[in-house]
């Protein structure tokens, strides 16, 4: 069987396994991608190949699933996938391993990418400044040495770091994803995360349960990170406990949901109130977190004082939740719990 082929085979028995069958749009995604991976599985004497791939649309179309499916039929061992709040924890720490060196950045994106031919960004969008900076040193970077990217977004590429006083910082990193990137739009009438009934393994086995505030705990816990401490309600028998408040009215960051996301393999968040009564840096904060309890698919159990269809209502009228919208959407409703 010709490499292509075995990889189209290959994602579509995957989608079969998880319990459906791809889209006319998703099926001709997924030829593009077969034709990139028949490429870098020829190595690399071929003089020619095609360009890199940013492929993005609405949430909840397919484009992580199928990149990450695609990616997990890739046979060689130089691959690299990184997530965007992962990947910038990261590229952080090295940085700060390799400060004392003139070339630190370029020091760190090597760290991350090592040998890999290919990178696979999955969820790329671009809200801060600084975080623009450094993806378009990464994008520079990895181009540069003739690497294969691989980027899943929920924005056109003309629309990332859509601040109007900001954008101008991400324009070169913009002309380099037109530059050396194909630009794919899946698109699609169905949010396909709205007709999932699969409730059994993962982010989706999680509930989202509607009950009343609850009175403060009397007994809570301190965990700590890179020697910085958080009060949670508990953290026992590997399952993190805690308040939204907690979580996201206080000073933590995407540093600590990824750490506790490796360190806890399931989660119950309390208290959320409705989503316009929090401020905005703690609703920025929840995004951040269903982002990154989405991708290391762990089982969380949410309890409210509003109901799901409420929360996310009034959520819509924040730019950026519609993807935190749509993942919200895989849980399941369960009633008032006593």
């Amino acid at each position: 069987m010709r490499s292509k082929e075995r990889l189209v085979v290959g994602v579509e028995n995957a989608a079969a396994r998880d319990g459906f069958a791809l889209d006319a749009n998703q099926r001709a995604l997924l030829e593009r991608l077969a034709t990139l991976g028949a490429y870098l599985d020829r190595g690399t004497s071929r003089r020619s190949s095609p360009r890199s791939l940013y492929i993005h649309g609405d949430a909840g179309r397919g484009k992580s699933w199928l990149a990450d499916a695609f990616y997990a039929e890739l046979p060689r061992a130089q691959k690299t996938r990184v997530h965007f709040h992962g990947f910038f924890d990261e590229l952080h720490r090295s940085i700060h391993d390799h400060r004392s060196e003139r070339d630190a950045v370029e020091r760190a994106i090597d760290d991350i990418t090592q040998n890999s031919r290919v990178l696979f960004f999955d969820e790329l969008h671009v809200h801060d400044s600084g975080d623009a900076r450094l993806l378009t040193r990464l994008l520079d970077h990895v181009f540069q040495r003739g690497l294969t990217v691989l980027a899943t977004s929920n924005y056109a590429p003309d629309d990332l770091l859509p601040n109007p006083i900001w954008h101008h910082v991400f324009e070169p990193g913009i002309a380099l994803i037109k530059t050396h990137m194909d630009v794919w739009n899946l698109d699609g009438p169905v949010d396909y995360r709205t007709v999932n009934e699969d409730h059994c393994r993962g982010f989706a086995a999680g509930t989202w349960t509607m009950m009343p505030a609850r009175v403060a705990p009397t007994e809570e816990k301190i965990i700590a990170v890179h020697g910085r401490a958080f009060t949670v309600t508990s953290a026992d028998d590997d399952e993190l406990l805690a308040t939204f408040d907690q979580l996201c009215a206080t000073a933590t960051s995407t540093i600590e949901y990824l750490h506790w996301s490796r360190a806890f393999s399931r989660w119950a968040i309390t208290d959320i109130p409705a989503f316009g009564d929090a401020d905005a840096e703690a609703q920025q904060r929840f995004i951040n977190l269903i982002d990154v309890l989405v991708d290391a698919d762990v089982p969380t159990r949410f309890s409210s004082t509003v109901d799901l269809p409420v929360f996310l209502a009034d959520a819509s009228e924040r730019p950026d939740a519609f993807r935190m919208a749509s993942r919200l959407q895989l849980l399941k409703v369960t009633l008032y719990a006593t």
